[in-house]
């Protein structure tokens, strides 16, 4: 099997963030009126779609894209089902992520990349704890944050920084199965910035 994209498609019914700019795209000059090329221009959130957090994002000291190690956005990946809980608990993940750098975990939650959820599943400070001691440098998931959707503190967030684990939101993972990936997941280098958007794509794992 070849790569699978786990990408959210940008367009203009891209649910956003509660006062985050909305995703517009326009071609602001046409090949008729330059003489040679289309010139296309786009407004969003940095937080729209499939997306990485930098730190910088919730921690004014924080590391923005230039300071992150790419080396973690390629690897191999556990995809986990915590489809029967408001919490991705240890029990999801125990015993099922050795031998990679990377856990995505699919939810009940499963985003509607046009819907914006008023609750999300989150992770709870014990499950962020073994995944640092699990050696795990990146998680996903298939919503639009790690922490409640109401959340001002961010604990979740800010204890997977404290554990040097990047995250990665609004993956599209209604389409794929639990298992073992390889993955690329890599931002763009945008300089300063808090977020960026990822073209995420797996592909089964050879045996």
């Amino acid at each position: 099997m070849g790569w699978i994209d786990i990408t959210q498609p940008l367009n203009k019914n891209i649910a956003t963030w509660a006062g985050d700019t909305k995703f517009t795209y326009e071609t602001v000059a046409t090949k008729e009126q330059t003489g040679s090329v289309n010139v296309g221009m786009l407004q969003m959130s940095l937080h729209s779609g499939t997306h990485m957090d930098a730190p910088f994002h919730f921690d004014s000291d924080g590391h923005t894209f230039e300071q992150l190690d790419l080396e973690r956005c390629i690897g191999k990946v556990v995809i986990v089902e915590c489809l029967d809980s408001d919490f991705i608990e240890v029990a999801h993940v125990e015993g099922k992520i050795a031998g990679v750098n990377a856990v995505f975990f699919k939810t009940k939650a499963m985003a509607n990349p046009h819907i914006f959820p008023e609750e999300v599943p989150t992770l709870t400070p014990e499950t962020v704890a073994y995944l640092k001691e699990c050696g795990i440098q990146l998680i996903g998931v298939d919503v639009p944050s790690v922490d409640k959707v109401s959340s001002k503190e961010l604990p979740i967030h800010h204890a997977l920084a404290e554990s040097d684990i990047y995250i990665v939101e609004n993956l599209l993972l209604e389409h794929v199965k639990a298992g073992r990936y390889e993955m690329i997941l890599l931002p763009l280098l945008i300089e300063g910035a808090d977020g960026s958007p990822v073209r995420a794509v797996i592909k089964e794992e050879e045996q």
